[in-house]
Formats: structure tokens, C-alpha cells, sequence
């Protein structure tokens, strides 16, 4: 791909994705018809071939697009659990490689970023190991013999982005408004901020010395340090640590007992961003992460950092404590406490809603036996099914839009031990944070 193929437009971004929606909307709408003139295995093998037809064509086009559209299009693909395997095999593209910009484009901004880049490097290599949303990340060599990875952005990606800005709103909007009754706007003013957030990599480089700093005891976890004399806005330079790829890490090339470990350190990362430390790494994206056989973990990519407020961190506490306990009853008021409930008259979730999801995660709250990830993929469908059941209360609340990149990362979360088939004593580890959490509360009051 090179710097012409990167379509930058408003318009042009538009026609692109304006067709992508178009192809895939005329199909569904024609499986759909199609799907009353046919029954049984016929209409599912159809059926599954139509939904393979629309998760290419979104690939294509989202990876050829990147910027704003592209990181949509991942944040889809993060929910797997809940799609056709063919679908989520398809979608997983997205999270491991795009087509990568020419390296000749690429340098001339490494260049003309980086004055003093011939005194500071002493290679660069012009294959790229990861090409993402908005950069490519290159394998480089520094003067002093230290090996890093430099993270590089599309040229005119700010352009690109903003035009996504444009254009995906209303996209979006179509999508969200054919199965929920939503505020939108305060979800996509979410998503925006997040998205504007990544474009400037002296941020990025901020917050990774923030979580270096914040996980200094923590051993198993592995922040890259920030090469701060090549870094700029738009170069983003790091120590090169090197890992077993996701892919890998799943495989049978490695002890089910070694996979549980990373699904463990994994698990207490998010709830320590989340319920502690009150900066959650919000892209969950499993190629954002590496493994090493001694179970620690690398956390690469710091674009997506969501800041919790503390009564927030403290609402989820209470909810998940809830949850543990079943305190069922508690649920809705819990729910209304963090801003999640119906739109007509600010009414909480009925039980009839909320007391079936409490039922469906038990399972992941016990630790007698311990509960693995991936195991049973009835639980996908009885989530599945839950959901459609409930859709006409579900599809009508109101979601503040600090839950949105939380619920993400969960979700994300979620996903990646499932991929891992990670067997852990979730729940202890759970009520270990939810217990700093709320004993953290406690003191403010008493303060």
C-alpha cells in the first residue's frame, strides 16, 4: 500500500464506507427474505455463508481504510464469543495485521520527524512487524546497540481520522439504532475522545511511563520503557521486548498450566487498571499483548487508556461484590447508581432482566471447582438467547459514556481468556480487588 492508496477524503472515506454498508445491508435484508423460503440445515449453511460473504467485505474495506474506521471495525471483532466461528475467524484479521504503507512513505516521516535520526540510528528495518489503525511498527537498531521497535504513523492520519469522525457518527448511529434506544450522542462524544486521544504519541509515551511506574512491583507484568530522544508526536520509539505471539500462546505448543498462569495475570492486569490503580488499558485487542514461558506478560500499545473516576471503580466494586454474593435484589438500584437505567422515567432494570445475566455468570464466580474460560459454548448461546429475550427492556436504556471503553475492555477481557481456555480462581482474585476498592471508600468517607 502506498502513501495514494490511503484514501483521506471525507468524501472519499464516505463512498467507501456509504458502499461497505450498502453491500452488506442489501445482503442481510436478502438472507432475510430468502431465510422464510427455506427451513432447517439448508437455511443454516445459507445463512453462514452470507455471514462469511459480509465479515470479508467489512475486513477488506475496514483494513484498506484504517484510522478511525479500521478501530471501529476491531472493537467489533473483540465480541467473537457472540458470532458464527467462521465470522470471528474472519473478523480476527483486523486485530493482527492491516496492509502495511510502503517503508520509503514511512521513513521520510521517521526523518522528518526525528532531525537527529542518522546520529541516533543505526538501522531501521523496512519490514514492518505490525501495521495497525493509525501506524506501522518497524524493528530498529539504535546507535548505543539498543534494540527497539519504532511505532510510526500513516501520514496525513489526522485527516484520516477526523474524516472517519465525519462519517462514522451517522454509521454507527444507523447500527446502534436498530437494536437499542440509546443517547448516542454521549456514547459517540466516548468513542471520539479515545479515538482523538491516539493520534498524539507524547501522550501515549506519558502514560506508559504512568503504568511502568505503577506496576514497578508488579513482576509480571512487562512494560516496554520509551526511548524519549526519538520519540515525537507522531514517532513513537520503545525498547524492542520480543514474546510469544497470542496465536502461539493458544496453541498446543504450550502447557494448558502455563496458559492458565497468563490468563491469571491477565485477568488481575484489568481488574487492577480498573479497581485500583483508576487507569484501565482499554484496548483489549489480544495482539496488544505477549507471553513469556516464565507466565509473565508484555503489555504492548498504550494508545486506548481509560482514566476511572473513583465512585465509578467504586459502583463496579459494589456491583461485582453484588454479583459474588447474589445479592440480586440489589442489582437495578446498583445499576441506576452508575447511570445504566431505562430511558422512560429514569426506571431501573426490572429483575426480570437483571436476575438471569446474575444466574448465567455463577458459574465464573465459583471457585469450587474453578471455572474455565471457553469451555462450554452453550454459555454463548444461552447469553445469546438472554439477550434477544430481554431485548425489549435491554434495547431501551441509558448508558453514561464512561462505561463504554470499560464494558469494552471487559468484554475484551473476556475473549482473550476464552482463547486461552484459562482455568483460574477468578472469583478470589475478583473479591481481593473489589475489597481494596471499597476498603479505599470506606477511608474517603472517614477522611
Amino acid at each position: 500500500m502506498s502513501r495514494n492508496d490511503l484514501v483521506t477524503s471525507a468524501l472519499g472515506r464516505f463512498i467507501k464506507l456509504g458502499g461497505l454498508v450498502s453491500r452488506v445491508g442489501v445482503s442481510v435484508m436478502s438472507e432475510q427474505a430468502l431465510s422464510l423460503l427455506r427451513s432447517g440445515p439448508e437455511q443454516q449453511i445459507k445463512t453462514a455463508e452470507n455471514l462469511v460473504r459480509n465479515a470479508n467485505r467489512v475486513v477488506e474495506t475496514l483494513g484498506q481504510l484504517k484510522g478511525a474506521a479500521m478501530k471501529v471495525g476491531q472493537m467489533l471483532s473483540l465480541h467473537e464469543g457472540l458470532l458464527p466461528p467462521e465470522v470471528a475467524a474472519i473478523l480476527s484479521a483486523l486485530q493482527q495485521q492491516a496492509p502495511s504503507v510502503n517503508f520509503k512513505v514511512l521513513e521520510n516521516e521517521v526523518r522528518n520527524e526525528i532531525e537527529d535520526f542518522d546520529e541516533l540510528f543505526a538501522s531501521l528495518e523496512p519490514v514492518a512487524f505490525a501495521a495497525a489503525s493509525i501506524g506501522q511498527v518497524h524493528r530498529g537498531v539504535l546507535k548505543d546497540g539498543r534494540q527497539v521497535a519504532v511505532k510510526i504513523q500513516y501520514p496525513e492520519i489526522d485527516q484520516i481520522v477526523r474524516a472517519d469522525l465525519k462519517n462514522l457518527k451517522m454509521f454507527m448511529e444507523a447500527i446502534v439504532e436498530m437494536v437499542a434506544k440509546i443517547d448516542f450522542d454521549e456514547v459517540w462524544e466516548e468513542v471520539k475522545d479515545r479515538l482523538l486521544e491516539e493520534l498524539d504519541y507524547r501522550k501515549e509515551a506519558e502514560r506508559i511511563r504512568q503504568m511502568a511506574l505503577l506496576h514497578s512491583k508488579v513482576p509480571d507484568i512487562i512494560v516496554p520503557r520509551v526511548v524519549d530522544e526519538a520519540s515525537t508526536k507522531h514517532v513513537l520509539t520503545m525498547e524492542y521486548v520480543e514474546g510469544i505471539k497470542p496465536r502461539d500462546a493458544c496453541s498446543d505448543r504450550y502447557p494448558q498450566e502455563m496458559k492458565d498462569r497468563w490468563g491469571t495475570v491477565l485477568f488481575e492486569f484489568t481488574m487492577r487498571g480498573l479497581l485500583q490503580h483508576l487507569l484501565l488499558h482499554a484496548d483489549p485487542n489480544f495482539a496488544n499483548f505477549a507471553f513469556l514461558e516464565n507466565g509473565k506478560v508484555i503489555v504492548y500499545d498504550y494508545g486506548c487508556m481509560k482514566r476511572i473516576r473513583a465512585d465509578l471503580s467504586a459502583n463496579y466494586a459494589n456491583l461485582f461484590d453484588a454479583v459474588m454474593h447474589e445479592r440480586k435484589i440489589e442489582i437495578p438500584t446498583l445499576l441506576v447508581n452508575m447511570g445504566v437505567h431505562r430511558i422512560e422515567n429514569d426506571e431501573p432494570l426490572s429483575r426480570e432482566v437483571t436476575d438471569p445475566f446474575v444466574d448465567l455468570v455463577q458459574d465464573i464466580m465459583c471457585d469450587d471447582p474453578p471455572y474455565t474460560f471457553g469451555k462450554d459454548a452453550a454459555f454463548y448461546t444461552n447469553l445469546f438467547d438472554l439477550g434477544r429475550s430481554t431485548w425489549s427492556e435491554t434495547g431501551n436504556i441509558v448508558f453514561p459514556r464512561d462505561v463504554v471503553f470499560i464494558d469494552r475492555t471487559l468484554g475484551g477481557l473476556f475473549g482473550n481468556l476464552s482463547k486461552l481456555r484459562a482455568t483460574g480462581p477468578w472469583r478470589s482474585l475478583l473479591q481481593n480487588y473489589v475489597n481494596i476498592r471499597l476498603r479505599r471508600k470506606k477511608s474517603t468517607r472517614a477522611a
